[in-house]
């Protein structure tokens, strides 16, 4: 079975570049097929698609955030990782990383305040 945990700081100042890791385990992110996302959901508001990085690492951002975010891979740790560059209070929200089989991290907070 595929886990996703998510780590990285909880606080983060405005301005400043917030990254966030996703540790992958019972499976290669490298698996033919696979795309790995990012999404976040701000408080009290719906979940809001990022951008994915798929099984050969090519990257897909949305496009309100796509000149701000960066997917990255280490494929010899199993991990991805998500940049969000020039951060606001606006972005603050529980951001998740996810396969697209269905599975999900748990998610982790992030506070963007001063």
């Amino acid at each position: 079975q595929v886990q996703l945990q998510e780590s990285g700081p909880g606080l983060v100042k405005p301005s400043q570049t917030l990254s966030l890791t996703c540790t992958v385990s019972g499976d290669s992110i490298t698996t033919n097929g696979y795309y790995w996302a990012w999404i976040r959901q701000p408080p009290g508001k719906g979940l809001e698609w990022m951008g994915n990085i798929n099984y050969s690492g090519s990257t897909l951002y949305s496009p309100s955030l796509k000149s701000r975010t960066s997917i990255s891979r280490d494929t010899s740790k199993n991990q991805f990782t998500l940049q969000l560059s020039s951060v606001t209070p606006e972005d603050t929200a529980v951001y998740y990383c996810a396969l697209s089989e269905g599975y999900w991290g748990q998610g982790t907070q992030v506070t963007v305040s001063s």
